[in-house]
C-alpha cells in the first residue's frame, strides 16, 4: 500500500539503475545463488553484478547488446542467466521473492483463492491443451485454387 511510511521502501532513486538490487533484496537472494563448480577456476565475477545485469535485461526488455558497459559483459550475464534458468535458480529466486512480497502484504505464503473466468472454463471443457496443439503445428498448404487461377481459362 502506498503510505508515507511505505514510500521509502520502494524508493529506488539512490540506485544506479532502478533494476539494481538493494542490500535487503541481495540479502534474500544471495543464499540462493549456487556456489562455483568444483575443480574449475575460482569465480572472478561478482554475483550481485550478474544478478543486476539479469534484472536490467528483464526489467527493461532491451537486447543483450544494449546491456550497459558498467555491468558485466553481456556474454557472462547471458551464460549465468541460461545456467540459472536450467538449474532452477531463477525459479527459486522468484518463489522466495513472491513469498516475501506476500508476507509483507500480510497475506499467507500461498493464495487461498483462485479466479476462473468463463473463457478458461470453455477451453477446458473442449479439451484445452489438445486444441492449442493444433494452433502450434505448421500450417498446411491450401489445396484450393487461388483467385488468379479462377480468372484465367485453361487451354486444353
Amino acid at each position: 500500500m502506498w503510505t508515507t511510511e511505505n514510500r521509502g521502501r520502494y524508493d529506488r532513486s539512490k540506485l544506479r539503475y532502478p533494476s539494481d538490487l538493494t542490500d535487503q533484496e541481495w540479502a534474500l537472494i544471495k543464499p540462493l545463488i549456487p556456489p562455483a563448480k568444483r575443480g574449475g577456476n575460482k569465480r572472478t565475477v561478482d554475483e550481485r553484478a550478474i544478478v543486476n545485469g539479469v534484472m536490467y535485461i528483464l526489467s527493461t526488455g532491451c537486447q543483450w547488446a544494449s546491456l550497459p558497459k558498467d555491468l558485466p559483459p553481456r556474454s557472462t550475464v547471458n551464460d549465468y542467466f541460461r545456467r540459472w534458468d536450467e538449474d532452477g535458480t531463477l525459479a527459486r529466486i522468484h518463489h522466495t521473492l513472491y513469498v516475501k512480497c506476500r508476507e509483507l502484504a500480510e497475506r499467507e505464503a500461498s493464495p487461498t483463492a483462485a479466479i476462473i473466468d468463463s473463457q478458461s472454463v470453455k477451453s477446458a471443457e473442449k479439451g484445452g491443451p489438445a486444441l492449442t496443439r493444433r494452433g502450434m503445428t505448421r500450417g498446411r498448404r491450401s489445396r484450393a485454387r487461388s483467385a488468379t487461377s479462377w480468372s484465367t481459362r485453361r487451354a486444353c
